[in-house]
């Protein structure tokens, strides 16, 4: 008896360099997509087409929940997010630094809920909860990336 047996590559193919990024609003700073894959650990077995899908609908759901927050900063003459008072690390806004955080870590939450599904036996399944965590971890940190942005506490408590 013979068997098949099917492994990705995890190596990442070259892709053009206008492909790498997914250019934004323009109030909004652009993403580059193999930042992303870097930050991300995210292998070849992401292609390139499904990251910027992934990375595409990240964005529209960040800058859509910053919107309100965008309109106050466009309202007191800030030109981009870059421009909006903050700290410098590394010579990088940090609210810059936040707002990637928030599309890279909704971006990596979304692909890791689509890949968990492929995998239905037995072995898979127990994958797909172990991935779990994963993805709440994620999604727990473009919360925390946009309250931290917007200046607002990570969590409310109150007391029953």
């Amino acid at each position: 008896m013979s068997s098949f047996i099917a492994t990705a590559d995890p190596t990442v193919p070259a892709s053009p360099a206008d492909a790498a990024t997914v250019t934004n609003d323009g109030w909004f700073p652009d993403i580059d997509l193999t930042d992303l894959r870097d930050a991300m650990r995210l292998d070849g077995t992401v292609t390139q087409e499904r990251l910027r899908l992934a990375a595409v609908d990240a964005i529209a759901s960040v800058n859509n929940e910053l919107r309100a927050w965008q309109s106050a900063q466009r309202a007191a003459g800030r030109a981009a997010l870059a421009s909006v008072p903050a700290p410098q690390l590394g010579g990088v806004s940090t609210h810059v630094l936040r707002y990637r955080r928030a599309v890279y870590n909704l971006t990596r939450a979304d692909l890791t809920e689509q890949y968990r599904a492929y995998d239905a036996t037995r072995s898979g399944g127990q994958h797909a909860e172990d991935l779990e965590a994963t993805i709440c971890e994620s999604r727990r940190n473009v919360r925390w990336a946009l309250n931290d942005l917007r200046g607002i506490a990570r969590s409310t408590i109150e007391l029953i």
